[in-house]
């Protein structure tokens, strides 16, 4: 018969969950905390829209479902924390920063473009998931409200070659983010979306056909 000692302690089992080991979460600085719920809550929003519950966000974050709730004072807060930081540019203004300063206009702008197009897909995916729950402040921070983004990351891939465009860098920014809208949402295009390259290609050269200045025997004939 094993003596006392050797007898391993019984795994601390979750409230509610018999049988399921899981440690205690450990004790986080409250601003951490959020972070780590936000982040757990995306994808289960993503895959049950309105239906999520705080449980599964719980188990989703390795921690009480009380946690939750000493955070956010409630799950429509805590979602529309989601969608702050769903619609929070930096994680875009870092991928454009870190396209290959070396390519010439016209790549670096695709290279662009497939970054906002993943970003404005996102952003679709996420609005369809929730549908129409009636969040505080849901509508202002999916279209960002009456607020200009701020391109300057995406201007900034026009500055090496300013003299070959005829707008400010800021403005050209903003024409080909309006471009990528117009060319990738569902409700704006005819048949299926336009792909990176003619998105840009549209934007550097437009639709019309390069073709020689008539003359002026064409203009005005005999």
């Amino acid at each position: 018969m094993p003596s006392r000692s050797s007898v391993p302690p019984a795994p601390e089992t979750a409230p509610g969950t018999p049988g399921r080991s899981r440690a205690r979460a450990a004790a986080l600085p409250a601003s951490q905390r959020r972070a780590e719920i936000v982040a757990a809550t995306l994808p289960l929003l993503l895959a049950h829209g309105s239906a999520v519950t705080t449980r599964q966000l719980a188990e989703a974050a390795g921690i009480a479902q009380g946690t939750i709730f000493r955070v956010f004072p409630d799950k429509e807060s805590l979602i529309e924390a989601v969608l702050e930081s769903a619609l929070d540019m930096a994680s875009v203004d870092a991928s454009l920063a870190s396209i290959d300063p070396t390519l010439s206009l016209e790549p670096r702008l695709i290279a662009a473009v497939e970054i906002l197009r993943r970003r404005f897909a996102d952003i679709l995916q996420l609005k369809t998931a929730i549908g129409m729950m009636q969040v505080s402040g849901t509508s202002s921070a999916v279209t960002g409200g009456d607020r200009a983004p701020d391109l300057s990351a995406l201007a900034a891939l026009f500055e090496a070659d300013h003299d070959q465009i005829r707008r400010e860098p800021l403005d050209a920014a903003h024409l080909l983010r309006g471009l990528t809208i117009a060319g990738t949402h569902p409700a704006l295009i005819l048949d299926e979306p336009l792909s990176s390259a003619e998105i840009v290609s549209l934007f550097l050269d437009g639709v019309r056909h390069s073709t020689p200045a008539r003359s002026d025997r064409n203009d005005h004939p005999c």
